[in-house]
């Protein structure tokens, strides 16, 4: 394959010289004497590049996810969680008890209950069943179907929780520039 090829094939992607060197592990500089010919790559990176512009990059989960979950208790109150929500630009809290979640409390689940003593109300009171769980190294792609239907989903190292995916992450992954 020839570098003119390859040039064609990045094109078609709507990748950048840069995105691509970040996909591969290789500088732009590199892809850029590649491309027109100026070096006689190793067959290894031929191969990872390749790969990138036939197969593209699997992102795994663990690559996306917000690494810092916040997480309520069943007894804390609405205006406890809300105000850390605020504070914090998250969207939605999971409910945690004995190490085990058991819920979710998000910005619709308090404005569905929004009532005069509504900042007195506990996550228990108000929350909606737990987000689904997935292991880290699950494909970003199949976390699309999940985030349709839920607020986000939490990423799973060897049954810990380590992170969290909302569509927001999903959203940075789009406008995210290598």
């Amino acid at each position: 394959m020839t570098g003119g090829q390859l040039r064609k094939l990045r094109n078609e992607l709507g990748l950048t010289q840069r995105q691509l060197a970040h996909l591969v592990g290789i500088s732009q500089a590199h892809v850029a004497k590649i491309e027109n010919g100026k070096v006689d790559p190793r067959l290894s990176t031929i191969n990872k590049i390749l790969k990138v512009l036939t197969e593209g990059e699997r992102r795994k989960c663990r690559d996306i996810m917000t690494k810092t979950v916040i997480f309520a208790k069943p007894t804390d109150k609405v205006l406890k969680m809300s105000t850390i929500m605020i504070e914090k630009a998250i969207s939605q809290m999971p409910v945690i008890q004995d190490n085990r979640v058991i819920g979710t409390v998000t910005e619709e689940s308090i404005i569905k209950n929004l009532q005069i003593d509504i900042a007195n109300e506990t996550a228990e009171g108000i929350m909606d069943p737990p987000m689904p769980s997935i292991p880290e190294h699950t494909d970003v792609s199949m976390i699309r179907p999940l985030l349709e239907d839920h607020p986000g989903v939490l990423v799973v190292r060897k049954g810990e929780i380590a992170g969290i995916i909302t569509r927001s992450d999903l959203l940075k992954t789009v406008t995210k520039v290598c």
